[in-house]
């Protein structure tokens, strides 16, 4: 894709969410809560803007940031454990609660494995398995970040805002149930990434076994390397 196509898409995908976040912003069905949970897009969405300067990513990274951020902004504007979407899931699935926030929390996983697995293949070097198999990795970690983040922010605030913010309906086990189906999200993103690997590269498999190999030059880290280190260290070459 061109540099203009590029720049008119990124200009696109900006003004999708923000018309999707001025309409989460316009009468909020609980303004408190609006505010806690953009919090995430305060911190989120300068980062990306001034990453796409010195760190650019591909426009299908950036169209599922869009998509997931658009998904956020609407829970953030009903709360999310009554976004009315969330009721029609809920009769769909036969489910005692509204289903929107883990239809949000799948969605983490689905729509940013992607570009995490970008940034890792990019920035670390990763290939192979490694490149399927971390991008799960961190999802899985960021979301159980989120959960603790919003523990101790529904802590710091009134119990009437702090049980909207969390959004757990009742369930003791919701923060484990969000984080599974981030899992699942993210699993599911990498499969059909291996699936138009397979497709469209013939060498994938062969990849994939050549990064399970143990190089030939490989050797033990931890003390040993610490040893290397310390005798260099109290006995420079000359």
């Amino acid at each position: 894709m061109s540099a203009l196509r590029q720049h008119w898409l990124h200009l696109l995908l900006l003004t999708i969410f923000a018309l999707a976040w001025g309409w989460s912003a316009w009468h909020p069905l609980h303004p408190d809560d609006w505010l806690l949970e953009n919090y995430l897009v305060f911190t989120a969405l300068p980062v990306i803007l001034i990453s796409i300067r010195v760190f650019p990513l591909s426009s299908v990274s950036y169209t599922l940031i869009t998509l997931f951020m658009c998904l956020h902004v609407i829970g953030s504007h009903y709360t999310y454990a009554e976004v009315p979407f969330g009721y029609t899931l809920q009769e769909w699935l036969g489910a005692e609660r509204n289903m929107y926030d883990r239809l949000v929390h799948f969605g983490f996983g689905l729509l940013l494995a992607y570009p995490v697995r970008e940034i890792l293949i990019r920035l670390a070097g990763l290939r192979g398995f490694w490149a399927y198999f971390f991008p799960v990795d961190v999802t899985f970690a960021l979301s159980s970040i989120y959960e603790i983040i919003e523990w101790l922010a529904a802590r710091t605030v009134s119990p009437e805002l702090g049980i909207a913010f969390l959004g757990s309906q009742g369930d003791i086990w919701d923060a484990q149930k969000d984080m599974l189906l981030a899992g699942l999200g993210s699993i599911l993103a990498m499969l059909v990434v291996l699936a138009l690997n397979l497709w469209l590269n013939s060498s994938t498999w062969q990849e994939i076994r050549n990064s399970l190999k143990v190089p030939e030059n490989d050797r033990a880290l931890g003390e040993t390397k610490l040893r290397q280190w310390w005798r260099k260290r109290h006995n420079p070459e000359p």
